[in-house]
């Protein structure tokens, strides 16, 4: 069995701009190469760049307020709000709420940042 606390985890700015924890990650953990899941957070008025994965990723808030942006939707997000982003949506989040947005994130497969791409990057490669 593997244990872990979250919130004791060592945590680092995401290309993005949200502040991650990985919690279970194969490379870190030993664990099947199937999944990562991380914990995040966003302070107030912030929101995470506009991005893209080559994997999908799951959302599930814990705690504030906020609009999770997908493609050509947006939808207002809280505690217990789940959102399956597909592989290839352009996604971002802002925190529209007074307290820090605070959520997991699940990745199939595990999380590479070399296949998280910033949208500005891609449309800098396109020019």
């Amino acid at each position: 069995m593997l244990h872990k606390r979250a919130a004791s985890l060592p945590r680092f700015t995401a290309s993005d701009g949200c502040h991650l924890a990985e919690v279970i990650h194969p490379h870190n953990d030993g664990t099947a190469p199937g999944v990562s899941l991380a914990r995040a957070s966003l302070e107030p008025g912030q929101a995470t760049s506009p991005h893209t994965l080559d994997f999908l990723e799951i959302y599930y808030v814990l705690s504030g307020r906020g609009v999770m942006h997908a493609g050509q939707e947006s939808q207002e997000v809280s505690p217990e709000s789940c959102v399956y982003l597909p592989p290839g949506v352009e996604q971002w989040l802002e925190n529209t709420g007074n307290q820090t947005l605070v959520f997991l994130c699940v990745c199939h497969p595990a999380y590479d940042p070399k296949s998280d791409h910033l949208v500005e990057e891609l449309e800098e490669v396109g020019k």
